[in-house]
């Protein structure tokens, strides 16, 4: 069975949706026999390659804000992934076009490091306040999660994984999928949000269940 994940590297409950997903899967027996894959979203398409905006002046902007409300809403997002286990660090940070950053996750997934390089992606933009909008430091952060620099440099520096990022992009749009994270599990069902473990748990196991008396109607029909 596999669970489709799309989120965006610059959404903080992508990340910490990924964490509670996680953990509802270590719950589900055979979880380890679940195939992941993280699929792109954008947040922010129409910002150009390499442009950075404050974070705390995009959501001011994005949610009609006042500088007070942003910053409440910043430090209780901190909170909320550190009760994740997550060190986030808002005030300062920025936010930009992911576009790059998603076609580096293919690559990660091409050589079997997918979610290596999300995780060092995550951790990069929200704990480091390092940025992951540029080819230099994306090309860097590719080779601290296992990838050859040679590797990541070419395919930064090409088109490489472009079609399959914006094909993943369409694919959400189909699906009616206008908030992230947003995970899709066996084609049979969906979850919206950072949900409890619990609710994934549930989720996962229910899929399984019907996969299974699926392949049993299968076997009697032959």
């Amino acid at each position: 069975m596999q669970v489709e994940i799309w989120s965006d590297l610059v959404c903080p409950w992508c990340y910490i949706g990924k964490r509670r997903f996680e953990r509802g899967l270590a719950m589900v027996e055979h979880g380890d026999g679940i195939e992941i894959v993280h699929r792109a979203y954008q947040l922010n398409p129409a910002m150009a390659k390499g442009e950075v905006r404050d974070h705390h002046d995009a959501l001011m902007t994005k949610y009609g804000m006042s500088d007070s409300q942003a910053s409440a809403m910043q430090q209780q997002m901190e909170r909320t992934a550190a009760a994740e286990g997550l060190e986030f660090h808002l005030v300062g940070g920025v936010t930009g076009n992911t576009f790059d950053a998603h076609r580096l996750v293919h690559l990660g997934r091409a050589r079997g490091l997918q979610d290596g390089v999300l995780e060092r992606l995550y951790r990069a933009h929200f704990t480091e306040q390092r940025s992951i909008f540029d080819e230099a430091p994306l090309a860097a952060l590719a080779v601290e999660a296992g990838l050859g620099e040679a590797d990541a440099r070419a395919a930064l520096a090409g088109d490489a994984f472009a079609d399959a990022v914006n094909a993943e992009i369409r694919e959400a749009r189909g699906l009616g999928i206008s908030g992230v994270p947003y995970f899709v599990i066996g084609r049979r069902y969906a979850v919206s949000g950072a949900q409890p473990p619990e609710l994934f748990a549930e989720a996962l196991t229910r899929a399984q269940a019907d996969a299974r008396r699926g392949a049993a109607l299968s076997d009697m029909r032959h």
